[in-house]
């Protein structure tokens, strides 16, 4: 385990590009003063939630994890299936105008997520977070103010792919129930509880959300999880029963028949050409 401070020096920036094996974990109760990102860039992390119920985030190469100030830090290298977790991260203070574009998905513990799924992103995002590191670590003339720059083109590129983002108008009530269907995928989930969430009707919510999002919450409910499975997919071994199971489906043929409408080839077509 490597050593961590509850707050590390007040600098714009520092960065780091570890490669950790089974034993690499970090826990920091009250957080740090400023804000974290981590980018898995291969193996799998493990985030740990401050609810015992809650399932842990595990997360695999192209999934990039957000903690705010505050925000307890407990995390570490999964113990399957690759028992390494390769990681760049950075504990940075955002600039004021950055505030907007870290509105991000939140996942357990108050850990906010993304993932990159298509490779063009996942490659421009960790081009301009790795020369970001590199100008944090190097001895040029401005080193911090030239990092920054850098990871401000990092977050743009983050925040072209935040579905908070993409729809800036977006009611809360409809985003609070957005955020809980993604975080509850694998569970059913019911017109009326999102209806609940929302705090609206049941028909109030449904003409809101088809008005505020051009989709209804039954379809982006299964967008998320087709967008779910096809990461799982690349990179992961479960097999397709369970990847079916964990995202809700009631069925592998029914889970199969409805990837295959949204991707246009089945599951293991889609693994094998991955």
């Amino acid at each position: 385990m490597r050593a961590e401070t509850n707050h590390p020096d007040v600098r714009l920036i520092r960065t780091g590009l570890f490669h950790e094996g089974p034993a690499y974990s970090a826990y920091r109760a009250r957080g740090t003063i400023d804000w974290l990102l981590i980018y898995t860039t291969g193996g799998n992390g493990c985030l740990v939630g401050t609810d015992p119920t809650e399932a842990p985030l595990e997360t695999s190469a192209g999934d990039i994890v957000l903690y705010r100030p505050g925000t307890r830090h407990d995390y570490g290298t999964h113990a399957a299936p690759s028992k390494h977790w390769d990681l760049l991260w950075a504990h940075f203070h955002p600039r004021p105008h950055w505030l907007e574009w870290l509105d991000w998905p939140t996942s357990v513990g108050g850990v906010l997520h993304l993932p990159i799924v298509d490779e063009p992103t996942r490659a421009e995002f960790f081009a301009h977070f790795h020369e970001c590191h590199v100008l944090a670590t190097g001895a040029k003339r401005r080193n911090e103010e030239l990092a920054m720059n850098a990871l401000e083109r990092a977050l743009l590129t983050a925040d072209a792919i935040n579905p908070r983002s993409s729809q800036p108008g977006i009611d809360s009530r409809i985003r609070d129930a957005m955020d809980f269907a993604c975080r509850h995928l694998g569970k059913r989930l019911s017109l009326d509880e999102l209806a609940d969430v929302a705090g609206l009707s049941l028909s109030r919510f449904a003409h809101l959300f088809r008005e505020q999002t051009g989709t209804t919450p039954q379809q982006f409910v299964e967008q998320q999880r087709i967008s779910q499975a096809r990461q799982l997919l690349e990179l992961s071994s479960r097999s397709i029963k369970q990847i079916a199971r964990d995202l809700g489906f009631d069925s592998p043929f029914y889970f199969s028949q409805r990837f295959s409408k949204q991707v246009g080839m089945s599951p293991r077509d889609y693994r094998n050409r991955a």
